[in-house]
């Protein structure tokens, strides 16, 4: 018998009908006659009723029914009698009355209830294939295959060309670890498999296909998080001829499709902007929450000739964009009332970002009569107590945190500790989805460790072609030009959260062997990692640039879940291992033998 559709599909137009479904045995209640089973798929649940007067052979069968039984049944569909009707489900006018069961499969007993709540992970994670019958889990998968699909859908009116990128390809490690795949065939030789498609869809542009995009799996050999996966999804794409604001817009159409076909919202368009110095003057983080109405305010200026020794040394402190000295100060509306204890939490919480301490005033009063509170009151001159009042707007009830130390460490602390009042005082306002657009991002940063610059976002980024000069320049000052360069960069962000980012790139060789050359890449390993791209510039580049989204970590913000494991059918643990298989795995030593491996781990005793 050919089932007649999904349980959701049967409303009450089908009334009197005949229909055949398929499904799982949600729940069963016996009422000493009747039988009742809430009969699952995953469009949703239908009651089906076996009675004993009418079909006793089909009542029989279901006295034997348990949870999670797979079964085929076929019935005629009947009103549910008054007062019999669940409003909640959307099938609860109608039952169906079983003429015929089939036990497709029987089921042993589960090791958890699909309904049980609190879980725990681990077990869900082991028997994977069980937690996807969740309604919750059921209902996440089927949102993000409507995401794709509304993505495909709109790429796809845009002129775009859906493109393969290879899986297998050479290592070319910049930022996390490559995944390695040893060759049979090649013996010592090692295929990588793709942190981002990024050189192969470049190579699509010097090819003429103009536009090109991909929902593309990725894989980074790094440590995890809760948005964290060692392979993951983007929608990746790329266009030839454009502008950043091409670029964008292009991605905001597709947000936007998202959101009508998937969400059932409009999504107001254009999303704002700011520019990286922006966002790190008034957020102190790159990626700012602008839920949150907090905001930091520079007083280093004010602070040159303070008696507080510690902002003093801060503020006269000299260096390039990190290292340079800087004195922050985030107001706190109605913070006054926070007590001793929480302000000792936010000092530890701040720490663990590398601030010294936690410097606080509490404004109980106009500071002319006494009114502020802390230890370092005494140090601030009633100039600059009038100073501060006038750039933070304090008022009364407030309390004002500080940072005093270099640049990467004050936005850090403080950027933190306003995402984490915002929350803990319930600050953010209603707006379910707030994006920005962070543009404008310095192309290097110092790396001190390594002790040379390295790329913000990546090797290939163009720089803001009004800051190209500052590339070419040399001698004494050449760092503090460097410094100064911004990129054609482009980063979208949901809710504090990175979920997109991308640039123009650059399309010159000359100026590619110049980007290389600045990060400390010389010519022979430029060639040996990336010479096919810079052999591909010199054939007739077009100026081209693209983006990427994270669909995982897109996903769980638009459904609200708290991790990305929630949105990924068969997702790895934190330690990147799959509960469900036990992958990773050790192998058999003739595996090994026929790749020319041989391992030389130590198992623990």
């Amino acid at each position: 018998m050919k089932r007649s559709g999904y349980c959701n599909d049967i409303r009450e137009d089908r009334i009197g009908q005949r229909v055949t479904l398929c499904g799982w045995v949600n729940r069963r209640r016996d009422h000493g006659g009747v039988i009742f089973i809430d009969l699952r798929d995953r469009s949703g649940i239908v009651q089906v009723l076996f009675s004993p007067e009418r079909h006793p052979k089909a009542h029989q069968q279901a006295r034997e029914l348990r949870s999670e039984f797979v079964l085929r049944l076929s019935g005629e569909v009947a009103r549910r009698p008054q007062e019999t009707e669940n409003a909640k489900l959307p099938t609860g006018m109608i039952e169906i009355i079983v003429d015929h069961l089939e036990v497709l499969n029987p089921s042993h007993p589960l090791p958890f209830q699909l309904d049980e709540e609190g879980v725990g992970e681990s077990n869900r994670l082991q028997y994977r294939f069980l937690d996807l019958r969740r309604p919750d889990m059921q209902k996440n998968l089927q949102f993000r295959h409507r995401v794709t699909q509304s993505v495909r859908r709109v790429l796809d009116e845009a002129g775009f060309l859906e493109i393969e990128t290879p899986m297998l390809t050479r290592s070319t490690p910049e930022g996390a670890r490559d995944y390695l795949v040893p060759s049979r065939v090649n013996p010592g030789q090692f295929y990588a498999l793709p942190q981002s498609p990024q050189l192969f869809k470049q190579l699509l542009m010097i090819g003429g296909m103009d536009r090109y995009f991909q929902v593309a799996r990725c894989f980074r050999d790094e440590d995890l998080r809760a948005d964290r996966q060692p392979e993951f999804t983007q929608v990746d794409l790329e266009m030839s001829f454009v502008e950043a604001e091409d670029v964008m817009g292009m991605a905001e159409q597709v947000i936007g499709r998202i959101f009508q076909e998937a969400l059932g919202q409009n999504m107001p368009l254009p999303i704002p902007r700011l520019t990286y110095g922006e966002a790190m003057a008034r957020y102190g983080l790159d990626a700012p929450d602008l839920r949150n109405p907090l905001e930091l305010t520079d007083i280093t200026a004010l602070m040159r000739q303070t008696e507080l020794k510690v902002f003093a040394q801060a503020a006269n402190r000299t260096g390039n964009r990190g290292e340079r000295g800087l004195v922050k100060v985030l107001r706190v509306p109605g913070g006054a009332q926070l007590s001793r204890k929480q302000i000792d939490e936010y000092t530890e919480f701040v720490a663990i970002y590398g601030a010294k301490g936690l410097a606080w005033v509490k404004i109980n009063g106009p500071w002319q009569e006494e009114g502020w509170q802390s230890p370092i009151v005494k140090f601030f001159s009633p100039a600059e107590k009038e100073a501060m009042v006038a750039a933070t707007g304090a008022q009364t009830g407030d309390i004002l945190f500080f940072g005093a130390d270099q640049a990467s460490i004050v936005n850090e602390s403080l950027g933190r500790l306003r995402v984490k009042l915002g929350k803990d005082l319930q600050l953010l306002n209603d707006t379910p989805f707030s994006f920005v657009w962070v543009t404008e991002f310095p192309l290097l940063d110092w790396d001190n460790e390594a002790r040379r610059h390295v790329a913000v976002h990546h090797p290939f980024t163009a720089p803001m072609w009004e800051d190209l000069a500052k590339l070419e320049q040399s001698g004494g000052d050449a760092e503090v030009h460097l410094d100064e360069v911004r990129s054609q960069a482009y980063d979208l962000v949901l809710n504090g959260t990175e979920v997109g980012g991308g640039s123009i790139r650059i399309h010159d060789p000359r100026l590619q062997q110049k980007m290389l050359a600045l990060l400390g890449i010389e010519i022979e390993e430029a060639e040996e990692k990336f010479g096919f791209l810079l052999k591909a510039l010199e054939f007739g580049a077009p100026p081209h640039g693209g983006l990427a989204f994270g669909l995982d970590r897109l996903v769980a913000i638009l459904l609200g879940v708290d991790s990305i494991r929630d949105v990924i059918a068969f997702p790895k643990t934190q330690r990147a291992g799959c509960l469900l298989t036990q992958a990773p795995s050790s192998v058999d030593p003739l595996q090994l033998r026929e790749l020319y491996l041989r391992s030389t781990h130590q198992p623990r005793v």
